[in-house]
């Protein structure tokens, strides 16, 4: 169901995030991150004057990761920043996120080692929902998200089982989809 229609408003200001996923053919997965902001009219910052329809931030992240979610490789680029020879001398503490998990502990190692002086508000942001979109890009590729029929059954619930609402195990809709890891309710 789409959002109500709002009261009559006028766009100021988009912030935009994409996330691209790449297999690669050593093996390793590449996530290609992007945030950028972008002001409808021109505005005055501190270091000068931005046109609006241009970038205030266009940032970039890259992780490589191997099958098991761990980070093997980071590396970080700011192309428009509203601080120009400061903002963009941050790239090189995203290679801290080496070495850690995207589904043990990261947020709070992301927290404990690039959070307010020691990175950069956005790009740690960004860094944020890095484990999300992996899990995504994996689903039906490297983590088998399907039980499936007769010989090929996974030996194990689904991942996304008791991950949300519509997946807890006691939902209607594991009941009709995931029908052997259903919980039935208790008769009363």
């Amino acid at each position: 169901m789409p959002l109500s229609s709002p009261v009559p408003r006028a766009l100021r200001h988009t912030r935009a995030i994409q996330i691209d996923a790449y297999a690669r053919d050593d093996g390793l997965w590449d996530l290609d991150a992007c945030i950028s902001d972008v002001k409808v009219k021109d505005v005055v910052l501190a270091s000068g004057a931005r046109p609006g329809g241009t970038f205030l931030h266009n940032l970039s992240l890259r992780i490589t990761i191997n099958r098991e979610l761990q980070i093997v490789g980071a590396e970080a680029a700011s192309d428009a920043v509203p601080y120009p020879g400061y903002c963009d001398t941050i790239g090189p503490a995203y290679q801290q996120l080496i070495g850690l998990s995207l589904v043990k502990g990261f947020r709070a190692a992301i927290k404990e080692r690039l959070s307010g002086v020691l990175g950069c508000t956005h790009l740690t942001e960004l860094a944020q929902i890095l484990p999300t979109a992996a899990i995504q890009a994996y689903a039906n590729d490297v983590i088998q998200t399907r039980d499936g029929d007769g010989d090929d059954q996974l030996a194990e619930q689904p991942f996304q089982l008791e991950k949300c609402h519509a997946l807890r195990l006691r939902a209607p809709a594991v009941a009709r989809y995931y029908p052997r890891w259903a919980i039935k309710p208790a008769a009363q």
